[in-house]
């Protein structure tokens, strides 16, 4: 009714019944802006409809705000009052406990748990179904871990000690397993060596006790006739007397030795050089006098080709 003048007259019932609860309406913000701002005006605005609306809507839900907080504020008084309780009865009954009694700590409040649960499945249910997923594998791998809590830092930590030994494990295992081929293929070697010594040759001939015992009478024989040897040695040794060089004539009959070795290289490339002369004197010295003939021949020749090759090769000169 604000577009209407102040002094105009409501000459209709429904208009008169808007205007009063318009008016109702407005009395009742106002006093809920006073009481919001404390005393203080509040910030100036247009009054119509539309902002009346607006303004009650907002006391509408501010309202209700206030009474959820109220709620949450009582439940939370009577959650610490439960638990202050709890914890000066478990206090009592561990120094009980500590006195002698047999009074163990006390459990937690019903209102606590109560309160616990509601909260837990209130946030279960307004979980979407990524969230419900996720929580179930953070709680899966708690239990796994044997985690009470399920902190994300401590399942984060626990996965990766848990894929560290599961790495540790496998390296492990592929440990003992190249251990248990090479034990494997030790023993098949094993027990292929052990199949060839029990094998027919290795096995001891049919007569070898008669050749051991023919051993033992030929050694018997020996051991017997051994001293009438060393005495026949020592009287050989006394009657001809055993040379006992020193080291300087070995060292001279080594160096004798030595020279004699040189000198026979020598006579052996001389006599070398005669390989395939006839064994008689006089016939090898006929083949050898003939030998030199046809080297002087041979010399010859090439004495004759070399002159004619170096005059056909000098240039002459014009004759005028």
């Amino acid at each position: 009714m604000a577009h209407l003048p102040p002094n105009a007259a409501i000459f209709s019932p429904s208009v008169a019944r808007a205007a009063a609860s318009a008016a109702k309406d407005w009395n009742f913000v106002d006093s809920w802006l006073s009481a919001r701002f404390k005393g203080r005006p509040a910030p100036p605005f247009e009054r119509n409809a539309d902002t009346l609306r607006a303004l009650l809507a907002l006391v509408s839900l501010n309202e209700s705000a206030d009474e959820d907080r109220d709620l949450l504020a009582r439940v939370d008084a009577q959650a610490l009052r439960d638990a202050e309780s709890w914890a000066a009865d478990r206090d009592r009954r561990l120094d009980d406990r500590d006195a002698g009694g047999l009074a163990g700590p006390p459990p937690p409040p019903p209102a606590i748990v109560d309160l616990r649960e509601d909260v837990l499945d209130a946030v279960e249910e307004g979980l979407p179904r990524e969230g419900r997923v996720a929580l179930d594998a953070v709680a899966g791998a708690a239990v796994e871990l044997g985690l009470a809590h399920g902190d994300a830092i401590d399942v984060a930590r626990g996965m990766v000690d848990l894929q560290g030994r599961i790495f540790e494990v496998e390296r492990a295992a592929a440990r003992v397993s190249a251990l248990r081929r090479y034990v494997d293929a030790e023993t098949e070697k094993m027990e292929a060596l052990v199949s060839e010594l029990e094998g027919d040759a290795y096995r001891p001939s049919a007569d070898l006790a008669r050749q051991n015992l023919e051993a033992q009478r030929a050694l018997k024989a020996m051991t017997a006739k051994l001293p009438e040897l060393e005495d026949k040695v020592a009287s050989l040794a006394a009657s001809v007397g055993a040379p006992n060089p020193s080291i300087e004539q070995v060292r001279r009959e080594e160096e004798e030795y030595m020279e004699l070795l040189a000198r026979r290289k020598d006579l052996d490339a001389k006599v070398k050089s005669f390989q395939g002369l006839p064994p008689d004197v006089d016939a090898a010295r006929e083949e050898l006098e003939g030998l030199r003939d046809e080297l002087r021949r041979l010399t010859q020749r090439r004495d004759t080709v070399f002159e004619g090759l170096v005059e056909r090769e000098t240039p002459r000169k014009p004759t005028r």
